[in-house]
């Protein structure tokens, strides 16, 4: 008899032997679901609880309870931080930036604000050494007492070293009037040449027209002061026979002449002597002097108004 082919063997075996059956598993979707079954439950629970608290704060039991429920939920509440947590710091981030960002506008204009104002108090502070200086001298005692000073400002200063002349502020108008002396907070500046209702027009002394009776206050000695051969200002007519020297100080003499009016009253300060020198065959001393107003840069001056009409 032959044996059993092995394909016999293999399907005897396997009628013979009976197999179990497999243990069912819950499945990933049932899993989740379960999860948040019981999340919704204990959110549920809690709303419960909170609800019940308010409606009976003093129930004791109710607070046991409570603090189950909290612990339960406890590390829900740490995960939902820790979630939550980069979102809240990239808001305060967010946020922080913004603000910065403002408060730096606001300070750059107040920064702004405060350079304005700065600039402004010492555009203002630049004018006030000329003002203190001309009012000094207009309440000074080498100002006559019959002559009240106009005010003004220069709205239109020398062009140029070959300009002598500059606009002012102040005009008819005013009490300008033609032919008035003009000061500053140094000394003499010129005369009034043209007056308009608003303005007026100044020639300096620098001007080769320009003459001005002057006196020497150290030594008494009196001359002209002009413009000299090479621009710059002298005291002529000073006789070889007087003395004067470096550093004397000038101031204007006042005078009847009739080829040099009265133009100007006695003791506003010229300027100081610079130098002196003769030559053999001059009559008169060689005498320059230097200016004590700055013609070249004003900004105020004072034009001098007899406070009484001559006669």
């Amino acid at each position: 008899m032959a044996p059993p082919s092995r394909s016999a063997r293999a399907a005897v075996l396997a009628s013979s032997v009976q197999r179990s059956k497999p243990t069912p598993y819950p499945s990933k979707a049932r899993s989740a679901l379960i999860r948040r079954a019981i999340v919704v439950g204990l959110v549920i629970v809690a709303l419960a609880l909170v609800t019940i608290s308010f409606r009976s704060p003093t129930a004791g039991a109710l607070h046991d309870a409570q603090g189950v429920g909290s612990t339960v939920l406890r590390p829900f509440q740490i995960a939902a931080t820790r979630i939550a947590q980069p979102f809240r710091d990239a808001y305060d981030y967010v946020d922080g930036l913004a603000n910065a960002r403002a408060d730096l506008k606001r300070q750059k204009q107040i920064d702004r604000n405060l350079r304005e104002r700065d600039i402004h108090i010492a555009a203002q502070a630049a004018l006030l050494p000329s003002v203190l200086k001309l009012l000094h001298f207009v309440r000074g005692r080498s100002f006559p007492n019959d002559f009240r000073a106009i005010s003004t400002s220069v709205t239109s200063p020398p062009g140029g070293p070959f300009a002598h002349t500059l606009a002012i502020d102040a005009g008819s108008s005013d009490g300008v009037r033609l032919d008035s002396p003009v000061v500053s907070g140094e000394g003499l500046v010129g005369i009034v040449s043209n007056v308009f209702p608003h303005t007026a027009k100044v020639t300096l002394l620098t001007d080769p027209d320009s003459f001005a009776s002057a006196r020497d206050i150290d030594t008494q000695v009196r001359g002209m002061v002009h413009t000299g051969p090479g621009g710059t200002l002298i005291l002529d007519q000073v006789s070889k026979q007087f003395r004067v020297k470096d550093g004397d100080k000038l101031v204007t003499a006042g005078t009847h002449n009739a080829r040099y009016p009265d133009l100007y009253p006695y003791g506003i300060p010229i300027g100081t002597v610079t130098s002196v020198s003769a030559t053999d065959t001059a009559t008169f001393l060689q005498v320059q002097v230097q200016p004590f107003a700055n013609l070249g840069s004003l900004e105020s001056v004072a034009v001098l108004v007899p406070k009484k009409p001559r006669r």
